[in-house]
């Protein structure tokens, strides 16, 4: 599952939607009912990042950093399962002329973007794969699409599965969306899905009823050697509240053909 859970603004400033207070448990029966393996989430801030590691209780480990040098301001985090996965490596690195620099600028950006990245061994197969967790920047196309290019280099030269989560604040089929699908390094999984499940609707609702005019600007993207059984757009609503501006996007991920031998003792490939 990827989703932006809305950075908690003050009160004031918003309707009563948008307030932390009255969405917290809305995630919490969301996070109950779905119970993703793998969680990525955009603009977290502390405090709501302590209070989603509550929700998830003790199964569940994360791992993610701010926007800013230190690790402040606006997160990206990827949450996992423990259950099921093992982290073995993790970086953060900046979508910029100089991507180990925290909090670097390069490309447009008003504010620094980068990338949670992770590799895990699932331990239902014992098979290897890497999660990455963006959120482009909203206001520049130029820097959406030379993040993008950035981020297809970094992915080309990962080895085995990957999956790539976020906001992309672009649409699919624009040209950021292009750059990391229409090079057969990653494919996005609603266009690849065995089944499409849940509304087809936009991501981005700003707590509004569902809508098919919108964009979908939040995606999950994998490279070919997975297989989507299932993919779809969570339009969750709990008593007409919404979870957060943006619905949840999830999927379902079954292992490709070059990796659908099972592991010793026959466990299932599912993921």
């Amino acid at each position: 599952m990827t989703l932006n859970v809305r950075r908690q603004m003050p009160r004031f400033w918003f309707p009563a939607a948008d307030r932390w207070a009255r969405r917290r448990p809305l995630l919490q029966r969301l996070l109950a009912a779905e119970q993703p393996s793998l969680l990525a989430l955009q603009e977290v801030l502390p405090g709501p990042s302590r209070e989603i590691r509550n929700l998830l209780g003790n199964g569940y480990a994360h791992v993610g950093t701010g926007r800013s040098t230190g690790g402040r301001g606006e997160r990206c985090e990827l949450h996992y399962d423990r259950r099921r996965l093992r982290l073995l490596d993790s970086r953060f690195w900046w979508l910029s002329a100089q991507p180990e620099r925290p909090g670097s600028r390069s490309f447009g950006n008003q504010l620094p973007r980068f990338v949670v990245q992770c590799q895990f061994n699932d331990l239902e197969t014992g098979l290897r794969f890497h999660a990455l967790v963006t959120h482009l920047d909203p206001f520049s196309a130029p820097s959406r699409i030379a993040s993008a290019q950035l981020l297809r280099r970094v992915v080309a030269g990962l080895c085995g599965p990957v999956i790539v989560m976020g906001d992309f604040n672009a649409t699919a089929g624009s040209p950021a969306h292009r750059e990391l699908v229409d090079n057969r390094v990653l494919s996005d999984a609603m266009d690849v899905s065995t089944r499409r499940v849940g509304a087809d609707c936009s991501t981005f609702s700003r707590y509004r009823s569902p809508t098919t005019t919108g964009p979908r600007v939040d995606w999950i993207l994998v490279s070919p050697d997975l297989e989507v059984e299932s993919a779809g757009v969570n339009a969750l609503r709990l008593g007409g509240a919404a979870v957060s501006d943006h619905e949840p996007v999830q999927a379902v991920l079954n292992l490709g053909p070059n990796l659908s031998a099972k592991p010793e003792g026959g466990q299932s490939s599912k993921r």
